[in-house]
């Protein structure tokens, strides 16, 4: 079944990130996904998504179910995994979205070959475009069963931010969070501060 948010939100989806790709496209389908399992982002059912990549579709999940870095309810584990987590607080539960690897077959294969390229020729520019706008078709209108594996996530759900307080760094003088503070040689430093000083070479 084709994607079911609504087009003018994916039109407002690429307005925000600033162009369509099928990074954006696998971003638009986990937050259909998340919608569509957990309900809506609301302060009776507050929805965390914990991604574990930094691609385009990040935006889309931020965008489409108004889980941000700001509020605290949009983490980024830095693991390099085309994986989506998102819980709902008020259920008390959850689900990991993986994108599955051969969703796109040749396409993807036929498009990585070009990238790999150091320069492209008209011809090659052109069909590598032909290529991205036929992934993306591939990805907004496949069953939504046949881009994800869906599981449970490895992690529970993360706490609520709490407010901390801020401490003047020692070295360069600058207010840091409590909790991102290092103890050095008696003083608290910042991170960049520390490592300034505790780096071995």
């Amino acid at each position: 079944m084709s994607c079911t948010i609504p087009n003018d939100r994916i039109k407002e989806t690429i307005a925000f990130h600033g162009h369509v790709c099928p990074g954006l496209s696998y971003g638009i389908r986990a937050a259909e996904l998340c919608l569509s399992r957990l309900g809506a982002n609301t302060a009776d059912n507050p929805v965390v998504a914990v991604v574990e990549t930094d691609m385009c579709g990040v935006d889309a999940i931020q965008f489409l179910t108004g889980c941000t870095f700001g509020k605290g309810n949009l983490i980024h584990r830095d693991l390099g995994k085309m994986a989506f987590n998102f819980y709902s607080r008020a259920a008390n539960e959850g689900f990991r979205a993986v994108i599955k690897p051969y969703v796109l077959g040749e396409l993807n294969e036929e498009m990585r070959a070009l990238m790999r390229k150091p320069e492209l020729s008209p011809e090659e520019r052109s069909h590598l475009a032909a290529l991205r706008r036929a992934a993306q078709e591939r990805i907004m209108t496949a069953p939504i069963e046949d881009i994800f594996e869906v599981g449970t996530p490895r992690t529970p759900c993360p706490r609520p931010a709490s407010i901390l307080e801020s401490l003047a760094c020692e070295d360069c003088g600058e207010r840091t969070m409590e909790s991102r503070t290092r103890r050095f040689a008696g003083r608290t430093l910042c991170i960049p501060c520390f490592n300034a000083v505790e780096q071995k070479m």
